[in-house]
């Protein structure tokens, strides 16, 4: 990290953006923008960020600034509100931090095509706000619900348990406009659903983490808010939740979510016994209570537990998974996105003592691991995932935890070959490495 960050420099920055436009821009304490984040306030992560950032008030300003910051050489680290700042390898060697909260406009909503462009200062709350009064939404759930920015949602490719039946965030975009690091626009797909054009480029930004450019403004699909919604929570023992999951996997049901959750995770909500099943239907009645139904048929032939959710009680169980999940009630957790084969998940979940969700089709989810879990357990876990056609990649964990353990997981040739694609975009390196 720059270490000659001074209050000298922040003079700099001020004169130079003042002489663009002096009403368009501020410079604030970066505690500001993180007053709700307990994950950073908790740990020891606070004292490596820089404690002021730039925030822009518009898209050309900020275009104006970065052609600024490529004349002089600085290196800036680009945020939204700051939410997932400390996931994966933590920030370094940057002159300052830019955030895009104040680019936070609906730019357009074809309410009969299905599609919105927003900015990507946008809070994913007041999106989803702004669409429910259309009768839509956008089937993204990340961590951070209250405050998480459209473009840090991107970037870090964060939804949760809509995956099963919408995909993850790089299947809902079809377009996105983003700024290189002279200031200069690029663009790629279009609004429209049946546009292609720039497909590889939108999901090479999605998951980029800000390595590539600062992402402006994003096209979503939208899908109409559902008729009702049913959750039903199943457990048992491993053998028998293994096979429902296999059973509902092959069958034609369309469940909008349908995770795996860790015997921890079931007992601290008091949901049962074991390992456990969490599926939820939404759409047309009829078609939630035909499919709910053979849910529980399988589950009463396996012997395995029913809890059914709905209303306001399924509203706060969905509110409240991801919540403990991320935060738990453990001192200090470590956060970890993991891939695995799904047919393995239930092993994974039998393998670590944690609070853990893993979608039963894609094999993705987070687990949270205890903070007296040793290095050589967790690098255990992640030879399990890779044996397994998987990943695991740390998000969040202490400072000490970070500096023995390399948090993304790269095999292969990945490493070099996202330097290699760092380099295309970014050749003079504005946008701070990450990798």
């Amino acid at each position: 990290m720059n270490q000659n960050f001074s209050t000298h420099f922040l003079e700099e920055i001020r004169e130079k953006l003042s002489n663009i436009n002096g009403d368009s821009f501020d410079i604030v304490s970066f505690n500001q923008v993180v007053d709700g984040n307990q994950s950073i306030n908790q740990k020891d992560i606070a004292k490596y960020l820089y404690s002021d950032l730039v925030i822009l008030h518009s898209k050309t300003m900020l275009s104006q600034f970065l052609t600024v910051c490529h004349d002089h050489g600085w290196v800036i680290l680009p945020i939204g509100n700051g939410t997932k700042i400390h996931w994966g390898k933590l920030p370094s060697h940057y002159d300052i931090m830019v955030s895009t909260r104040k680019i936070n406009s609906i730019i357009d909503h074809a309410v009969e095509d299905l599609t919105v462009t927003v900015e990507s200062g946008m809070k994913i709350k007041d999106l989803q706000s702004f669409l429910a009064l259309k009768g839509q939404f956008l089937p993204i759930d990340p961590f951070f619900p209250e405050s998480a920015t459209i473009g840090g949602i991107v970037a870090t490719a964060n939804t949760g348990s809509w995956r099963q039946r919408y995909g993850g965030v790089r299947d809902l975009i079809l377009g996105i406009s983003f700024l290189r690091g002279d200031g200069k626009e690029a663009k790629a797909g279009g609004r429209v659903v049946k546009n292609v054009a720039g497909y590889d480029l939108m999901k090479l930004f999605t998951g980029s983490y800000g390595n590539l450019g600062i992402i402006t403004d994003v096209t979503f699909r939208t899908f109409p808010l559902p008729e009702n919604s049913l959750t039903l929570v199943i457990t048992g023992n491993q053998e028998s939740i293994y096979q429902l999951q296999k059973t509902v996997s092959s069958s034609s049901l369309t469940p909008t979510a349908a995770d795996l959750l860790s015997s921890s995770l079931i007992k601290s909500f008091q949901l049962g016994e074991g390992l456990g099943l969490i599926f939820r239907f939404q759409g047309i009645t009829e078609s939630v209570k035909q499919q709910t139904s053979q849910i529980q048929t399988w589950s009463k032939e396996l012997n395995l537990s029913i809890l059914t959710y709905q209303n306001q009680s399924e509203t706060t169980l969905w509110q409240n998974l991801p919540q403990k999940t991320y935060l738990t009630d453990f001192d200090n957790p470590i956060t970890c996105k993991v891939g695995i084969l799904p047919s393995e998940a239930v092993n994974l979940m039998s393998a670590f003592d944690g609070y853990g969700v893993i979608n039963i089709s894609s094999g993705i989810g987070n687990l949270s691991l205890k903070k007296g879990i040793k290095i050589h357990q967790i690098n255990n876990l992640r030879q399990f995932c890779e044996n397994r056609g998987g990943f695991l990649t740390i998000l969040d964990a202490p400072i000490s935890i970070k500096t023995q353990i390399e948090p993304w997981g790269y095999v292969g040739n990945s490493l070099q070959m996202m330097k290699n694609i760092k380099q295309k975009f970014d050749p003079k390196n504005i946008f701070c490495h990450r990798l």
